[in-house]
């Protein structure tokens, strides 16, 4: 009778499982060690040097400074937490309409430089390269000092219709105000969306069972409108203020500031420049024969595009479009540079200079952006998943 060869088990320290295991907490233990000590540091030097203690009781105090623009309410006999949201909600105003713009842009932009006329692909050469090799900073004063600060003062206004007034002081635009149905239409968009949600999902469960083109995105963005449209006619949530000169102020309407136009222009056209590169590699890293496949089948180039070229090209594109959205929110801090309060400005200049707390400022400031990276990360890679060819 044969007895089964069994190696023998060699000892701990030589187990490379164990061994793996050793270092990587030796590695977290020395890392929190370190962590700990820098804390404790810190702690004892604010102790010891200010006389003060680490809280964010101060939150909860007057701010006694008052912000230009603001999304909502506030005075200077608002709370610091207060000032805070401000300036997290300018700073999400100019990221969230900076990344719109920015896509619209750089999609024009990198098409284009894949046209044949040409003029156009020379003229979206230029407008790449110039704009993707000048500072972001250096941009947005020249777009501040030398175009929006040199318009005309209030009393020789351009003015466009709406009316639209365009001056010195910004651009004024007619805007609605919530009435008292304002609640009530949120729940419409609220069922809208349902809606939009669950005709997409069935015309792309209808299209991977038939294999016909089922515009799901039309259609869903159709449904969304139809339902918002006739709630609002029905609810009437907002009433139209236009903007008008009374004296030397402008009354009425909603007023974007000379700093909001100048961060949200630069921001727009600098990332528009990247992601426009992005969409052109995307773009050329599906093959030609594809393309003239889709010519032998009598499709026109904006079917192929849309219908061959883009879904495989997205693949390519998203990945290092985060990384352009990323840039684009975390350089709008730079806008304190023209003192547009937006929340570095708010946080790390105003409220900073009066409290003194740079401890737990900075805290809040790195963590508020943390937030935005994370949310702004996990939206787009969740997207990617979902756009990503699945091969068998």
């Amino acid at each position: 009778m044969t007895v089964p060869y069994t190696p023998a088990r060699p000892p701990f320290w030589r187990n490379e499982k164990i061994l793996a295991w050793i270092s990587q907490i030796a590695v977290l233990t020395a890392v929190a060690g370190l962590g700990y000590f820098l804390w404790r540091n810190m702690i004892t030097e604010l102790r010891l040097q200010r006389d003060v203690s680490f809280t964010f009781s101060w939150l909860g105090s007057v701010a006694g400074f008052d912000i230009g623009e603001r999304l909502i309410p506030y005075d200077n006999t608002s709370s610091y937490a207060r000032a805070m949201a401000v300036g997290i909600l300018n700073t999400l105003q100019v990221s969230v309409v900076g990344v719109a713009i920015a896509t619209v842009l750089g999609v024009f932009w990198g098409l284009a430089r894949l046209s044949p006329n040409y003029l156009i692909q020379r003229l979206a050469t230029l407008y790449i390269e110039i704009f993707r090799n000048i500072p972001l900073l250096v941009l947005l004063i020249f777009w501040y000092q030398g175009l929006f600060l040199t318009l005309p003062g209030l009393n020789a206004a351009v003015v466009l219709p709406g009316p639209v007034f365009i001056s010195v002081r910004g651009m004024a635009v007619p805007w609605g105000e919530p009435t008292a149905s304002w609640p009530a239409f949120l729940v419409v968009l609220g069922a809208a969306l349902i809606l939009a949600i669950a005709v997409f999902v069935s015309l792309q469960i209808r299209q991977e069972r038939t294999g016909q083109t089922a515009f799901k995105t039309l259609w869903g963005l159709a449904a969304f409108l139809a339902v918002a449209v006739l709630g609002g006619l029905w609810l009437q949530p907002l009433t139209l203020s236009q903007p008008y000169k009374e004296g030397l102020r402008i009354q009425g309407g909603y007023i974007f500031s000379p700093e909001f136009l100048s961060i949200l222009s630069a921001l727009s056209i600098y990332s528009s420049a990247y992601i426009a590169e992005n969409v052109r590699g995307g773009i050329q890293s599906v093959d030609r024969g594809q393309l003239e496949a889709t010519s032998s089948l009598g499709l026109t180039r904006l079917q192929a595009m849309r219908l061959v070229v883009l879904p495989q090209a997205m693949r390519v594109i998203i990945p290092p479009l985060v990384s352009n959205y990323l840039g684009l929110i975390k350089n709008s801090s730079l806008a304190v540079a023209i003192g547009y309060p937006e929340f570095f400005h708010v946080a790390a200049k105003t409220t900073l200079n009066q409290t003194g707390r740079a401890v737990e400022i900075f805290l809040i400031v790195m963590g508020v952006y943390l937030l935005f990276s994370l949310v702004t990360s996990l939206i787009l890679n969740l997207y990617n998943r979902w756009v990503q060819i699945v091969e068998r």
